[in-house]
Order: C-alpha cells, then sequence, then structure tokens
C-alpha cells in the first residue's frame, strides 16, 4: 500500500499496490504492520457499509466526542464519493482546516480519518457504497456532527445536495470556543459509559 499525507497531520490517502496478471489483479487493502510503519496505531472494533441510492446525497459532517477514540478507514466499494475530512483536534495547527478527496470503486482508494475529526461525504453516483472500518464502537451519546455548509469550514461540495438528513442540514454554527472547552472538558470526564448496540447512520 502507499500512504499519501493529505495536508492534515496523521491523515492519509491511501492507494492500493496490485499485482496483475492475465486474471486481474490481487492487492492488499488492510495490514496492521503497514499502518505501524506510518505511526498508525489502529484496532478495527466494527466494519459498516453505507449505501447511496441517489447521486447527490450528502451524510455528516460526523464525530464523536473524547473519550472516544474513532478513528476510520474508509474506502467507496461502488460508485463515486467526494469525501471530507474536517481536522477538529483543538491543539491542532490544523484545527477547522479540511481537505477533500474522491473515491472511487474504480480506483480502489481509501481515506485515514484519525481521531478527532469529523467526516463527510457527497455521492458523485447513484448507488453509492462506502464501506467503513472503525477503531471505537458507536456510542449515541458521545455522537455530534457540525453543518456540511458552515462558513467556519468553506467546504465547496461538487453537487447540488438532492438528499439529506434533517439532522445534518440544521447543526448549529461551529462555535471554536465553545468547542474547544467541551472537548477538553470531555477529555478529562471518566470513561464511564459502555459501547451502545446501536447502529450508527452516518
Amino acid at each position: 500500500m502507499n500512504f499519501t499525507p493529505t495536508g492534515l497531520p496523521g491523515a492519509y490517502l491511501i492507494r492500493i499496490d496490485p499485482h496483475e496478471d492475465a486474471r486481474g489483479f490481487f492487492a492488499r487493502l488492510w495490514c496492521r504492520k503497514e499502518f505501524q510503519q506510518q505511526g498508525i496505531e489502529m484496532t478495527v472494533a466494527q466494519t459498516s457499509l453505507s449505501h447511496n441510492a441517489l447521486a447527490g446525497t450528502l451524510r455528516g459532517l460526523h464525530f464523536q466526542w473524547p473519550p472516544s477514540r474513532e478513528a476510520k478507514l474508509v474506502r467507496c466499494q461502488r460508485g463515486a464519493v467526494y469525501d471530507v475530512i474536517v481536522d477538529l483536534r483543538p491543539d491542532s495547527a490544523t484545527f477547522t482546516r479540511h481537505a477533500a478527496f474522491e473515491l472511487e470503486s474504480r480506483l480502489h482508494d481509501a481515506l485515514y480519518v484519525p481521531a478527532g475529526f469529523a467526516h463527510g461525504f457527497q455521492t458523485l453516483a447513484d448507488d453509492s457504497d462506502l464501506v467503513y472500518m472503525m477503531s471505537d464502537y458507536y456510542r449515541p451519546e458521545l455522537a455530534d456532527g457540525v453543518r456540511f455548509d458552515d462558513p467556519a469550514f468553506g467546504i465547496r461540495w461538487p453537487l447540488p445536495v438532492r438528499c439529506i438528513d434533517e439532522r445534518d442540514r440544521d447543526y448549529p454554527d461551529f462555535d471554536r470556543q465553545a468547542y474547544s472547552g467541551r472537548y477538553a472538558q470531555d477529555w478529562a470526564a471518566p470513561n464511564a459509559s459502555a459501547p451502545s448496540d446501536r447502529e450508527n447512520t452516518e
């Protein structure tokens, strides 16, 4: 696998290294050792599939508050998506900056999203599927998000929004000071809640 830095510390675009012959090709999609060589320690807790019927569908931008350490490895299994990550770590030099990439099933690229980032995407084709490998369990009491068109992030989505959940559409404007305060407070709080069996709907 080939790891390309995204410009946001800790986040990588990951391209496969296919071994081709007359039958097609064979390629590694996940290897703990290769990830560790990049300084990434990720144990997979859950794997999920997001199916999207219509081009222009927008999901996100979602994250989990501390003490969750949810990192994600996302890959487009069918169709194509415009995938966006936002650095929401207050102590990061790139706090509130975003990066965006087109993920296409024909290329098999993946995006590694570290803990402390928000993630969202817009589908570029009908019947687009995104597969998630996640390092922590989904916990509804920690789940939250920021608005896709919040001026604090300046994200330019490629298509008109054709389908979006009401929750994602109505997140309030991002308050940098309030967010940073809660982030620090939640890190200081004890991790008393157990993981939930309720499904994430990212």
